[in-house]
This record gives structure tokens, C-alpha cells and sequence, in this order.
């Protein structure tokens, strides 16, 4: 899987390409909170190309403005990330840097990820941005799930109502395709009721995993016999919670 055959997916009109590299001291500036993040970012980011610019103007998808938040414009970028790097941080920190939602494709040696995050107006700084949660992220391999899957990119299938609209649809199609990572099918689901529960459930799964992986750990450490039957049985409650979260996918 390439970041070319993402692009190529969302089937974006040629009136919002941009086509034009990022120079990293624009993240350094605007995303780069300490002096580590900073050297990251130097030392990490092989190169930021913005691919397109999704406006009203070249999308026609109206604008989204209230109190809480304005969406006037989504940025495409393309993230290629040296070896050994911190991809998740770096990919926060320029969902950060951009004054605008992003859709970003990051590349990395062995691996391809997208993430989206929504964003909101700081609360304490007027006229900034924050990002409302963690990045929206998943890895894309090649194979059955992702062909399945890449169709269901196109711009012209997400939701038109205004760009907030349209961008949480994104979200959602990202979020359907972590949850077929774990079931081995993509289910898409348009009513924001079915998509809130497969976000709660993935949530579920991901905490079920780190609860489980540190219970098994213990078990095996554990000396006294009391004990060890005490996690085996935390252990099984637990599997059994996961087993059910995966249902709920």
C-alpha cells in the first residue's frame, strides 16, 4: 500500500490540488510545544507535502461555523517519517501545526498510516486551535480489508451537509477500518448513534488489550499460588470482556 493509492482513493477534483512541499520549520513553529519535540521533527520528517486544499470553493461542500468550532477548509497532506522515528508524536504534532482539519497519510519504512483529528478554538488563546482528543489513526496494509475499503475514501461518498460533516465522515470510514482489523470484515455505518458505539467499542478493545497484557504479566511473576488463581480468574473475566467488545464492532 502507497500514500498514492490513498490519494487516488479520495478522488479529490483537480481544482483543490496543491501539490507543495512543507517547509518542516512550519512545524517546528506552529506544533513544536518543546525543544524535543523540535528535534524530532527536524531529525524524523523526510519531507510534509501538502497535496490539496478542500475549500467550499474547489469542493463545494459549504463551511461549518459555530461557537465551539470552524470548519472552512480541510488540508490533504502527505507525511514521509525517516526510520525509527516517533510516528505517533510526530503525527500529532502536525495535526497540531495546521490551523485546519487535516487528512494525513503518513509513510514510514514498512508502514503506512492515515489520521484524522478534530479540532476546536482554544479556550484560552483567541484565534487558536486545539485537537479535541487523540489523533483518529490507523495502519493501511495491502490485502483484501484495504481494497474493500479504499473505495469507501471517495469524496463524493461522504457526507455533503458542511465540511465538519464531511470530515467526520472520513473519521468514521477510519474508524471502520480498525475495527475490520480486529473482525476481518468492514462494516460501514451512516447514523452517528451505530458510529459512537463502534468508537466506544473500539476504545473498550484497545483498554481490554493494555488490562489484559499487564494481568498476564503479573501472572507469570506471581510466586504465591493465591494469587496466580486470583489473576487467572481477573484474566478470563477480561478475555471475556474483550470477546464481548469485538461484537459490538
Amino acid at each position: 500500500m502507497t500514500a498514492d493509492r490513498i490519494i487516488t482513493a479520495l478522488a479529490l477534483p483537480s481544482e483543490s490540488h496543491v501539490q507543495q512541499r512543507v517547509p518542516k520549520k512550519l512545524i517546528v513553529e506552529n506544533g513544536a510545544p518543546t525543544a524535543t519535540d523540535k528535534r524530532h521533527i527536524n531529525e524524523g520528517i523526510e519531507e510534509l507535502f501538502w497535496v490539496a486544499a478542500l475549500k467550499s470553493t474547489t469542493i463545494g461542500v459549504p463551511e461549518f461555523r459555530n461557537a465551539l468550532r470552524e470548519y472552512i477548509e480541510i488540508a490533504v497532506l502527505s507525511l514521509t517519517l525517516r526510520p525509527d522515528t516517533k510516528a505517533a508524536r510526530l503525527t500529532e504534532l502536525v495535526h497540531r501545526a495546521v490551523p485546519y482539519p487535516v487528512f494525513l497519510i503518513t509513510t514510514q519504512p514498512g508502514s503506512l498510516e492515515v489520521s484524522l483529528a478534530h479540532k476546536r478554538f482554544s479556550q484560552n488563546e483567541g484565534g487558536r486551535f486545539v485537537l479535541e482528543g487523540d489523533p483518529v489513526t490507523c495502519e493501511v496494509t495491502t490485502g483484501p480489508l484495504a481494497e474493500e475499503w479504499l473505495p469507501t475514501l471517495a469524496l463524493a461518498a461522504q457526507p455533503r451537509t458542511d465540511i465538519l460533516a464531511l470530515y467526520t465522515g472520513w473519521i468514521a470510514r477510519v474508524e471502520a477500518l480498525r475495527a475490520a482489523c480486529i473482525t476481518g470484515r468492514v462494516v460501514h455505518t451512516a447514523d452517528a448513534a451505530s458510529q459512537d458505539a463502534r468508537r466506544q467499542a473500539l476504545a473498550d478493545h484497545e483498554r481490554l488489550k493494555r488490562e489484559i497484557a499487564a494481568v498476564r504479566s503479573a501472572a507469570v511473576k506471581e510466586k504465591q499460588m493465591n494469587r496466580r488463581v486470583e489473576l487467572n480468574l481477573q484474566l478470563k473475566r477480561l478475555e471475556a470482556e474483550l470477546a464481548a467488545s469485538r461484537a459490538n464492532l
